[in-house]
């Protein structure tokens, strides 16, 4: 098999870029005695590659395209039954991994945002991911409380990892090209193992939050039904957008008291 066609369906961009895919392994940095790396969407392997240049890694890729599956058992035979053919938004990666494991991989556009919300459920298992996706998201993942762009996911993996940006990338190093650009950032866990309030009262407070994001919290979380004594406070002022994690935590903790 000399190559793999990308399908529309699975929204598959190859990179063609060789530089670019160095540049993206070398963003790893597998702290704290990992090993395992789980490449996500590998392709025709243009990540895989580099790092199997670090025996010191043990990589696993998966793929739910059987073309590449049948591509990377050809090319990359070296991985044996490391090359898993399945779809990552359904897979148990605790069958997968007994112990923590970092995750790379260009992700699919259409499903980044799924793929993260996975990540969030593993955030203990998941010391570390890098990847490269929509620029327009990658902004959105690492902005500050404040901005147009931060929104549920921006808290959701901040109240867990530290994000950078790294580095834009042009349309142009893909096969066939997106139309947007696209980034890579790194997400690295934090030292928070578990937040100070209900964590899954948490994700409710910050999905409403930002549900109306142009309302107040006083409107967009009316359906807490809290006692106008709680709901005055200046908290109930703002807008989701201006509440950091730590903001999102005391607040949590406040409607847990009142409800």
């Amino acid at each position: 098999m000399s190559k793999v066609s990308p399908k529309k369906h699975l929204g598959q961009h190859f990179l063609v870029d060789q530089n670019i895919a160095t540049k993206i392994v070398e963003q790893l940095t597998l702290h704290h005695g990992v090993k395992d790396v789980l490449e996500i969407g590998p392709g025709m392997g243009v990540l895989t590659q580099y790092l199997l240049q670090h025996p010191e890694y043990r990589t696993t890729v998966l793929d739910i395209d059987r073309e590449s599956i049948a591509y990377l058992q050809e090319h990359f035979s070296v991985l044996g039954d490391r090359i898993i053919s399945a779809d990552f938004l359904k897979t148990d990666l605790s069958s997968l991994f007994p112990g923590k494991f970092a995750i790379i991989g260009n992700f699919p556009y259409n499903i980044s945002s799924q793929i993260f919300f996975k990540v969030l459920e593993h955030h203990n298992v998941v010391p570390e991911v890098v990847c490269m996706l929509q620029k327009e998201v990658a902004e959105r993942l690492a902005s500050p409380p404040g901005s147009k762009a931060y929104g549920i996911l921006s808290v959701l993996l901040q109240a867990y990892y530290t994000i950078n940006y790294k580095f834009t990338v042009s349309e142009h190093v893909f096969h066939p090209p997106p139309k947007v650009k696209s980034a890579v950032i790194s997400l690295v866990r934090n030292e928070v193992e578990k937040l100070d309030c209900n964590e899954q009262l948490f994700k409710q407070v910050v999905k409403l939050g930002f549900g109306t994001r142009r309302k107040t919290l006083r409107n967009s979380l009316r359906s807490f039904n809290l006692p106008a004594e709680v709901t005055t406070q200046p908290v109930f002022d703002k807008r989701a957008e201006q509440l950091s994690v730590q903001d999102f935590v005391a607040l949590t903790q406040l409607i847990e008291e009142n409800i």
